[in-house]
């Protein structure tokens, strides 16, 4: 078993150095192909790099997590390995302390988050915090802090979207609204319509209507990646399209707003959509605008992620899995950027596969491709 390090252990100038450097951020070289790129993972115990690969030791015969807080051994003496069981048949054995064959601190602390989400959704008012906390073992203060960092949301936001998310669904199933509004778990129609609002960015009759009253202002435009299509409600910008055919760009928001009235852009409008564009042909700037974005709970916590990636670096879908605390759920969260309604605003062009490749994008891989070289020389 290693001993914790010493404030006088030896390190070479070199070690210090990689160690002194900050962890890098979402969307940056967070990548760990090479063995510099372990070895620099391991001399800063990253916990982004636990599952990825395991370090042992060659003067101990321990194999570790990159996180252990175990003495750090000497550069020579270090062997990579993508698995334990890699680790084990060279002859090397678990490390009592960091336990790389169980689930890591990261792991523990999602699965538990995952429980209270599940107990959240189940119950009909919100549980106390204080029973939430004890179920996990942790103060009310630390599960509080660690609930929000994990999901993005405290758990009365979460109760919130999860409820607005099971409102769309009843809505559109059940025999009348306010059976909807109660079959959503919302136990008296005045709370529904204090959320309303957030939930469905129109009145619930409005909503199970098909957007029947609603009005969605729109335009259509070309810029230097193709056809454009902008449109907004009242709360914000709800969808931008890109594509080859301008009608099938407006034949897509028209499903998506099968009843609403969809309204032609007068110039004001089209001032927006002005900017819009110039979003596209220099996506690093980003855009100040308010935006009505419809998802659910787990779909606004993705993009949000996908928001904090920094204009000219991209991110794996693994590594936003990771860096939401659910490192197993790099498919899910490819299904919540595949479901992003608003391109570049929401920037999912700067997601890639682990490997490098550009991998799909809703709106064709060559206007990714562009967008990210257009990003790279800003």
């Amino acid at each position: 078993m290693f001993t914790p390090i010493g404030d006088n252990y030896p390190m070479d100038r070199a070690s210090m150095a990689v160690l002194r450097q900050p962890a890098p951020p979402l969307g940056g070289a967070a990548r760990f192909d090479t063995e510099a790129q372990c070895w620099s993972a391991l001399l800063r115990r990253d916990p982004a790099a636990d599952g990825i690969f395991y370090y042992a030791v060659r003067t101990t015969g321990v194999y570790c997590r990159p996180s252990c807080g175990a003495r750090r051994p000497r550069r020579e003496n270090v062997r990579f390995y993508d698995t334990p069981d890699d680790a084990e048949r060279a002859g090397f054995r678990a490390c009592k302390r960091c336990r790389p064959c169980s689930p890591s601190l990261a792991q523990r602390h999602a699965a538990m988050i995952a429980r209270a989400c599940r107990q959240i959704e189940t119950a009909v008012a919100l549980p106390d915090l204080a029973v939430l906390a004890r179920a996990a073992g942790l103060s009310r203060f630390h599960f509080h802090r660690l609930f929000k960092g994990l999901t993005g949301l405290t758990p009365k936001a979460y109760m919130s979207a999860h409820r607005a998310q099971r409102a769309r669904e009843q809505l559109l199933q059940s025999r009348s609204v306010t059976a909807g509004i109660y079959d959503a778990g919302f136990n008296s129609s005045g709370r529904f319509y204090e959320a309303r609002a957030g939930a469905l960015g129109m009145m619930p009759k409005t909503y199970r209507n098909g957007g029947a009253g609603a009005s969605v202002r729109f335009a259509l435009g070309q810029c230097s990646l193709g056809s454009i299509l902008v449109a907004a409600t009242d709360r914000g910008i709800c969808a931008i399209s890109l594509g080859d055919d301008a009608g099938a760009l407006l034949r897509a928001l028209q499903d998506r707003f099968p009843q609403a009235q969809l309204i032609g852009a007068d110039a004001q409008f089209e001032r927006l959509v002005a900017l819009v564009a110039g979003l596209v042909e220099s996506p690093a700037r980003g855009l100040d605008l308010p935006l009505d974005l419809r998802g659910t709970a787990f779909q606004h916590r993705v993009w949000q992620a996908l928001r904090a990636i920094a204009p000219g670096t991209t991110a794996s879908y693994g590594q936003i899995a990771r860096t939401l605390g659910i490192p197993q759920s790099a498919r899910a969260v490819a299904q919540a950027i595949a479901a992003n309604p608003l391109a570049v605003a929401i920037p999912c062009h700067r997601v890639i596969r682990s490997d490098g490749a550009l991998s799909g994008y809703r709106w064709g891989v060559a206007r990714k491709r562009a967008l990210l070289a257009r990003e790279a020389k800003a």
